[in-house]
């Protein structure tokens, strides 16, 4: 086994074809081609199906990719330890989170003090932003719910409880609060399942035994808002979140509050990172003003 073939094998694995992975490793496709094939010669095994310039993971190519992200994150993180003197001039923070609300102000700090540093900002539910973070495809996730599991690092942000809210011109606008019986009478526009948003509105109405029907289900909350916003129905969201906006009115829900607590997370074998850590240290200030 070769460093070259693995190196050609992930490359193949994360970018989705021979091409791509040449493309980002600057070599020719027969090169990486080649590479694949002695390694999956040398221990007999099939690493992807190839089929009319297809190509996916076998199940033990999936398996290899596991290592090979953690081989390949290691050793990124041996580069950055090296390059402690330019690690905060330069390179890539990715973020992953729920909600970008709850990053602003912090974002806006880091961007002042490391200009040099690259931000990408990506949104996904709950299950999106653990995906990614086990994956190594984010350094830093932001949830809207601490976590269970010791293998990650959690700063908790804040915590707001779930509102409803309408279009201001909805016959709904003139009430402060409602209970959850009378709102799920009208049509109802909610998140996709997996969000947690909708899971603490369904858990609070089984016990309630209120049937909670979508009208409309729609994916990410600016999604929910601008449906709600066009007057199709009642939306939800944490208070938090809910901002400012003239077009729409919050409802308090007449039961026990639902608390979203939103909460900075990422995995401990990665929190040692230069640039993880300094963003985690720019979170921890805030917080604490």
């Amino acid at each position: 086994m070769r460093y070259v073939q693995l190196r050609a094998f992930h490359y193949v694995a994360i970018c989705g074809g021979f091409s791509r992975a040449a493309d980002a490793l600057f070599l020719t496709q027969p090169a990486i081609s080649d590479q694949v094939r002695k390694l999956e010669e040398e221990y007999d095994v099939l690493l992807f199906n190839r089929h009319k310039k297809q190509v996916n993971l076998t199940r033990q190519g999936e398996r290899l990719l596991e290592i090979t992200r953690r081989m390949f994150d290691t050793e990124q993180q041996a580069h950055d330890l090296l390059s402690e003197s330019r690690a905060l001039r330069s390179g890539t923070l990715r973020i992953v989170a729920d909600a970008a609300h709850h990053l602003l102000k912090i974002l806006a700090d880091f961007r002042a003090k490391y200009p040099g540093i690259r931000v990408t900002l990506r949104t996904g539910n709950t299950q999106t932003v653990i995906a990614s973070l086990y994956a190594y495809e984010a350094d830093i996730g932001v949830l809207g719910e601490i976590p269970q599991g010791r293998e990650f690092d959690i700063l908790k942000l804040n915590s707001s409880p779930v509102i409803a809210f309408v279009m201001k011109d909805h016959e709904l606008a003139r009430h402060k609060k409602m209970t959850l019986e009378k709102l799920a009478a009208h049509p109802l526009v909610m998140r996709e399942r997996g969000s947690k948003t909708r899971y603490k509105l369904e858990t609070l109405a089984t016990m309630r035994n209120v049937e909670l029907k979508p009208t409309i289900e729609a994916e990410g909350r600016e999604a929910v808002r601008e449906i709600v916003a066009s007057g199709a129905g009642v939306g939800f969201v944490s208070r938090a979140e809910f901002g400012s906006d003239a077009r729409l009115v919050p409802i308090e829900i007449d039961a026990p509050e639902m608390l979203m607590d939103e909460a900075l997370i990422c995995l401990k074998e990665r929190s040692s990172g230069k640039l993880v850590k300094a963003f985690w240290e720019m979170a921890l200030s805030s917080v604490e003003d």
